[in-house]
Order: C-alpha cells, then sequence, then structure tokens
C-alpha cells in the first residue's frame, strides 16, 4: 500500500510544493484564500472563497477518534446519508465514500439516491452546488468545508461573462436569435468546474455544462445549434477537445476579460470558431513537454496519460489524455509489468499505484502537489457535519437560490443527456 500523499509531504518536505498543506486546513480557514499549496497564478476573486470553520474539540480529536465518529454516524445514518467522493480527495477521506468518481460520475450518482435524506459531497463547492440542484427538493446537501473552493471556477464569474456576452452582441448581433439555418451565432458551453450563476446563464442562453468526459459530444451539440462556442473557464479543455475534433488553432482565440473584445478585433472574432476563456488548472498547468521526456529517458516502454485539461503540447506529447475517468480504466487496461505515467491530481496517482502494485504508476510532475482547495476537506470537517446529523442538525448545507437553479438544471440536464463517447 502506498503511503497517503500527507505522508510523502512529512517524509520529503523539499519535494512538496507546500509542507504547510499537512496542517489541518482550520488552521488557515480562517482567512479568505485558497490555502497552502495555491499557485501564484491564482489570483483571488472578489468575493473571496468562503473561509471554513471547525469547533476547537474537534480539532483537537485524534485520528482514531475521528474515523471512530465517522463509521459510527454513517451506520446511526444508514440509508438515509450518501457520501460522494471525487477522485482527487485524500484517502483519508475517501475511504468514507460511498460513491468515489468524476463530476460527471458523481452527478449522476447522485441521481441514484433519490431516497437519501442527505447528500455529503467530499468535493470542492461547484460540485456541491450541481449537486444541490440536481437532486429532489426534500434532499441536503452539505459541503463539509466551506472553504473548499476552486481557482479554475473563480476565474470566470458571472459578471465577466454577461460583459463578454454584450461585446459579442455588438460584433454577432442578438445572440439568442436563429438564423435561416436555425442556429445561434454562439452557444455559450461551460466546463462543470464553475459557478451555478455560469450553469444559469448557459442555461439562458441555449447552452450547456460539460465534463471532461463528455466534452467533445457537448461541442458536437452546440455546433449543431450554433456557429461558435464560447468556452469557458478552462481554455485547455476547450483547446484540446476542438484541436481532436479537426477545427484550427487559427480558429480558438483565448478571450482575455481584462481587455475590450477580450484582446481581439472584430474580424478575428467573426473568423472564430472557438472563444476560448482565459482559464486554467493550477495543479494542470505545472505538467510539462520535459517533465514527458524525461520519463521517456528514464523508463524505456512507458506509456503516458495526462488529463485534458493540461497545456496542448502536454495532450500532444503524451501516449493518451481523458478525464479521471478514462485515466482509471486506462491503467485497468494495462498489464503487470507496465510503467505508466499520469499527468494529473497527485491523490488519484497515488491511489492508482496502491490498487497496482504489480505496474510502477507515478506522478509526472515530481513535486507533491494536491489539489489545495481539495485538501480542505479533512476527517475533521466530515466527523463535525455528520454529528450534527445524527443529532438532527444540517450544518454547511449547500442552496442554490430558485432562480438560478431553474436554468442550471436546464443547462445540466443537457449534459447529462450527452453521454461521452
Amino acid at each position: 500500500m502506498s503511503s497517503s500523499v500527507n505522508d510523502l509531504i512529512v517524509a520529503d518536505p523539499p519535494q512538496s510544493c507546500d509542507v504547510e498543506l499537512v496542517k489541518g486546513p482550520w488552521e488557515f480557514d480562517s482567512v479568505p484564500g485558497y490555502g497552502p499549496g495555491c499557485s501564484e497564478d491564482d489570483v483571488m476573486p472578489v468575493p473571496a472563497v468562503r473561509p471554513g470553520q471547525l469547533p476547537s474539540a474537534y480539532q483537537k480529536m485524534t485520528d482514531a477518534d475521528l474515523h471512530a465518529r465517522i463509521v459510527a454516524a454513517k451506520e446511526a445514518l444508514g440509508d438515509k446519508l450518501v457520501i460522494l467522493g471525487h477522485f482527487y480527495q485524500r484517502d483519508e477521506v475517501v475511504q468514507y465514500a460511498d460513491f468515489v468518481g468524476d463530476s460527471f460520475q458523481l452527478a449522476n450518482a447522485a441521481l441514484t439516491k433519490p431516497d437519501a435524506e442527505t447528500i455529503v459531497f467530499c468535493g470542492v463547492h461547484f460540485m456541491a452546488e450541481t449537486a444541490d440542484i440536481l437532486a429532489s427538493p426534500e434532499q441536503h446537501v452539505i459541503l463539509p468545508n466551506m472553504a473548499a473552493g476552486c481557482s479554475m471556477a473563480d476565474m470566470a464569474d458571472e459578471n465577466s461573462v454577461e460583459h463578454c456576452w454584450e461585446q459579442l452582441e455588438e460584433v454577432y448581433g442578438p445572440l439568442d436569435e436563429q438564423d435561416a439555418d436555425g442556429k445561434q451565432p454562439i452557444i455559450p458551453v461551460t466546463y462543470m468546474n464553475s459557478s451555478a450563476a455560469l450553469k444559469a446563464f448557459c442555461g439562458r442562453h441555449g447552452g450547456i455544462v460539460c465534463t471532461s468526459s463528455n466534452a467533445a459530444t457537448v461541442l458536437e451539440w452546440a455546433f449543431e445549434r450554433g456557429h461558435r462556442v464560447l468556452f469557458f473557464p478552462d481554455q485547455h479543455l476547450g483547446r484540446n477537445t476542438a484541436k481532436a475534433m479537426g477545427i484550427s488553432l487559427d480558429d480558438m482565440p483565448t478571450w482575455n476579460p481584462r481587455k475590450p473584445l477580450g484582446g481581439h478585433t472584430e474580424a478575428e472574432l467573426d473568423a472564430a470558431k472557438v472563444l476560448l476563456w482565459n482559464g486554467f488548472c493550477s495543479v494542470h498547468k505545472r505538467f510539462t513537454v520535459g517533465q514527458i521526456n524525461k520519463a521517456r529517458d528514464e523508463h524505456p516502454g512507458i506509456k503516458i496519460i495526462v488529463h485534458p485539461e493540461s497545456p496542448m503540447p502536454v495532450v500532444d506529447a503524451a501516449d493518451a489524455s481523458g478525464s479521471t475517468d478514462a485515466i482509471n480504466k486506462f491503467v485497468q487496461a494495462s498489464l503487470p509489468g507496465d510503467t505508466i505515467a499520469i499527468g494529473t491530481e497527485i491523490n488519484m496517482v497515488n491511489r492508482l499505484a496502491a490498487q497496482y502494485p504489480d505496474r510502477t504508476i507515478f506522478c509526472l510532475d515530481p513535486v507533491v502537489c494536491p489539489c489545495s482547495t481539495m485538501y480542505r476537506i479533512h476527517p475533521g470537517y466530515l466527523a463535525w457535519v455528520l454529528d450534527a446529523l445524527v443529532e438532527g442538525e444540517v450544518r454547511n448545507e449547500i442552496i442554490v437560490p430558485d432562480e438560478i437553479a431553474i436554468h442550471a438544471k436546464i443547462a445540466l440536464e443537457r449534459m447529462l443527456a450527452a453521454l461521452p463517447k
């Protein structure tokens, strides 16, 4: 069994992006921000990430005490509770999940438990929002630590996207109207890693949500209905997906929300097929072609797969790219003795290495740097919210306002119908 990511950081601090990560998140949750391990490229939005909270009694509990409380609470709550855990979640938490998967799988998993009174989402804020939108009105959705946000999701805020839409209307004309071919000038597509407000924006304007699993299917859907696509917030997923579909890079300008017309001329926008928002994942941005070349030099015959949130040169240099579920299946299909380098979040890579000890599996990035916001979910927070549920109290509930949820659900249901290829 491989050591947990926490153990790896403790064992070799110089190989960690930030040793502060091993501290309890409550030590820095009182200060708005992404916390230890975040990238210097992650610029905090306004308003900032919600600070977390945890009573001191839970901060002082041992790992054994927290484990006992979580297990007891799960047993007491039974089928009234379902715990969802993302692939990137730390081992110390994901061990309690009833479902483990990527954002697409977990969105579907929540729908399979309509009788569960409470969904506890061990992930980040936008994931819990999605679960609340798709859940029945009687169900409660809980995020154990309210400070577990997402720097990528925060790179596209509602005001910036609305302003972008207004500028595009000046170039393309009325954006919600169809031409003689039955197509809109442009269709908005938001990655799952975005706020409920932006999902609602897509729902209002004939758009759709995508995940890394079904991004190609979603782009095909969008081009059946529009001449162009506005893709946000992750430029890399949009670029890699559109390029694989045969769209030229010249037809995919990057929209900079801080510049008029995104930094382009009207002629450039008129010729565009996909407008890519200038956003990214700080974890996947760390992967480089140099890391791939080094892995090939040191391990002849190695197989390399990366997540499509990685920069295009990295995706092009790898043997394969795909969602976290696709990465999981890639490893499942490998053979004993294979050596596999993976370009995605370290918790998932570490878990796969433990699951397949007869293979050599390692992360392309030699620096142990987990998703800093996902890492804010800690057993202490999970025990705290579960203990409250046993007593009949719902803590840290995520509630998406009806006026947002109605339109966001339209875009999400379109996503769920767009099955991955």
